[in-house]
């Protein structure tokens, strides 16, 4: 198991990570049993369609998307929010540029680099 991020994160000073195709995320802050990361979108981007085994609440800070879960879409904007079932398939489409903040239970170890 990783340890845990410092107690405070200070976002200008975490570096952000290029995953390509237009999304980059930036990890926030995590323990054991929970991880926030905020992931920016170039409009036209895609998550694609994935389940993993954690529990996720995805906030919409900005910009617009169209999200699936479970086999069901629906477009949110700023302010909105969606969760996702463990193991349920989901991903999103980027309509208008914008960033999600997504909180995982338990952390995401396979977002974790060596020495995390």
């Amino acid at each position: 198991m990783s340890a845990a991020s410092p107690t405070f994160v200070i976002a200008k000073d975490t570096p952000k990570e290029d995953l390509g195709g237009g999304i980059s995320r930036q990890i926030l802050g995590y323990g054991p049993e929970i991880m926030i990361v905020r992931v920016w979108f170039d409009k036209g981007s895609v998550g694609d369609v994935h389940s993993h085994p954690h529990s996720q609440s995805t906030y919409v800070e900005s910009g617009k998307f169209e999200a699936f879960v479970d086999g069901e879409k629906r477009v949110l904007g700023a302010g909105d929010s969606f969760y996702i079932a463990p193991n349920l398939d989901h991903g999103a489409v980027c309509l208008e540029a914008g960033v999600l903040l997504d909180t995982f239970s338990p952390v995401r170890e396979d977002f974790l680099g060596e020495g995390n």
